[in-house]
């Protein structure tokens, strides 16, 4: 009997390895408790956007603008900056009184009381790849599967023409793939990549519809394709790989009727597409730099993400832009262009989402991988010195949506908005409480590899109970 054979016919011990992949599958599962939300989309805005010239409003910097900031914070006079008041006005809304800046003055007028705003996220590291990295998958370094790709095999997906997990961006982000990677899991639940900054279904869904033959001449060829891999199962044993191949293909296949349609934002009325801020010809004059963006993209990208969510997809995320727009070192003035071209279509995809009543099942998370300190950036490479540097000590993440309680900031920085002080929120803890509106207890979604079970949080993560409705 060969080691294969042997394994293969296991029933226990190291043989039970295998169930979880061997049952890898798209199907609907039943979640650990009942779930209050159904559905995830994840607006990143890659690049760290400054909470302080968001949604922590700190009176304090305009008190001390200009001056060193008081008291023992040794790294902010290893770095020589000043303190940095906020140059955009804050003002309260809503019945909750909570404050926003006039940079996402939109979303705040029509949903600051349905918004949970995290006034105490923090990560490990203040670099971009590591800070990425952890916020998608829980780890500062790759190789570990994306918080998508954990979603869709614990739960499955509720419409099998189209993938469970869907990330769009206009371009790539800093990191790239590994973004979205399903790593040891089963590859059926890797992220589909989608470049929201195609303008028709074809582009942005490449070669989702065959050259030459009928459709059921191409039936017949998948069909074949697909019994030959199953032949090789059965000769060869369990190869998760192949089986996510498989289960891949036949998605593709399934997808040319219905990706279609649901990538179209065309078939939108006007008026609605507009309310997003989709425009029909981008301004491409600043593409030729590296985290420009166009207007129009991140709006295209949030209006499919709904339409994605009425057809049942698992998990979505839309990144704002190419590489990391968010990171405004130079000129916090910058936040400016880019809060227009995000603000209009936030707003207008939460108010979707409300009037359909889908939001009552659909967690919204807005965020990036770290925030921005409150002092100005002292280096020789930056050549206005009007900028912060990142800050993953203490920053914003907004939830909305899915079971979280609205019009409620949760924990707190400190005067100055630069460390989490009340109520820090790890990003362990921000994964665990979702994975707790969606059913799911990330204690118990584990998988085995490497001799080890693993899962989303680590060894870590707690429940965030008080912001859950």
């Amino acid at each position: 009997m060969t080691r294969r054979q042997l394994l293969q016919a296991t029933t226990a011990g190291f043989g039970s390895i295998g169930i979880a992949a061997a049952s890898a599958t798209l199907d609907p599962k039943a979640p650990h408790h009942t779930p209050k939300a159904k559905h995830v989309i994840f607006l990143f805005m890659n690049g760290g956007p400054s909470q302080v010239d968001t949604f922590d409003y700190k009176p304090s910097l305009a008190k001390y603008h200009g001056k060193a900031i008081p008291g023992d914070y040794p790294k902010a006079k290893q770095e020589r900056g000043t303190l940095l008041q906020s140059p955009f006005s804050f003002k309260q809304y809503g019945q909750s009184g909570l404050h926003a800046s006039e940079l996402f003055a939109k979303t705040a007028a029509l949903h600051m009381d349905d918004i949970c705003v995290i006034r105490s996220m923090h990560t490990d590291l203040p670099a971009h790849a590591q800070g990425i990295i952890q916020m998608n998958s829980g780890r500062i370094i790759p190789g570990f599967p994306s918080w998508g790709s954990w979603l869709t095999y614990g739960l499955g997906t509720e419409n099998k023409n189209l993938p469970g997990f869907i990330a769009m961006c206009a371009g790539v982000p800093d990191v790239g793939p590994q973004l979205w990677s399903s790593a040891f899991l089963p590859s059926i639940y890797q992220g589909t990549y989608v470049p929201n900054d195609e303008m028709t279904p074809e582009k942005m869904i490449q070669h989702i519809r065959p050259r030459g033959g009928t459709l059921k001449e191409q039936q017949a060829k998948v069909e074949l394709w697909q019994q030959l891999n199953k032949l090789q199962l059965q000769q060869a044993g369990q190869d998760t790989q192949l089986e996510g191949r498989i289960q891949s293909m036949e998605v593709a296949y399934r997808m040319q009727s219905e990706a279609i349609d649901a990538f179209d934002v065309d078939k939108e009325p006007l008026a609605i597409r507009e309310r997003y801020g989709v425009v029909g010809q981008p301004d491409t004059s600043e593409m030729k730099i590296k985290s420009a963006t166009r207007d129009g993209d991140f709006a295209r990208g949030c209006l499919v993400a709904r339409r994605l969510i009425e057809r049942g997809v698992r998990a979505v995320q839309v990144y704002f832009g190419n590489d990391k727009p968010w990171d405004s070192h130079h000129d916090i003035l910058v936040h400016r262009r880019l809060a227009q071209q995000a603000d209009q279509p936030i707003a207008a995809l939460i108010s979707d989402l409300k009037a359909s009543g889908l939001l009552k099942e659909t967690i919204i998370i807005i965020g990036g991988e770290f925030g921005r300190r409150p002092w100005t950036e002292v280096a020789g490479r930056i050549n206005v010195q009007n900028g912060r540097n990142h800050n993953n000590e203490g920053f914003t993440t907004l939830l909305v949506g899915g079971g979280v309680k609205g019009g409620m900031a949760y924990g707190a920085t400190d005067e100055f908005g630069y460390q989490s002080v009340e109520k820090k929120v790890h990003v362990h803890d921000l994964h665990a409480t979702v994975l707790h509106l969606m059913g799911l207890e990330h204690t118990r979604l584990t998988y085995p590899y490497s001799g080890r079970q693993f899962r989303l949080t680590d060894v870590a993560g707690n429940v965030v109970h008080d912001i859950i409705a």
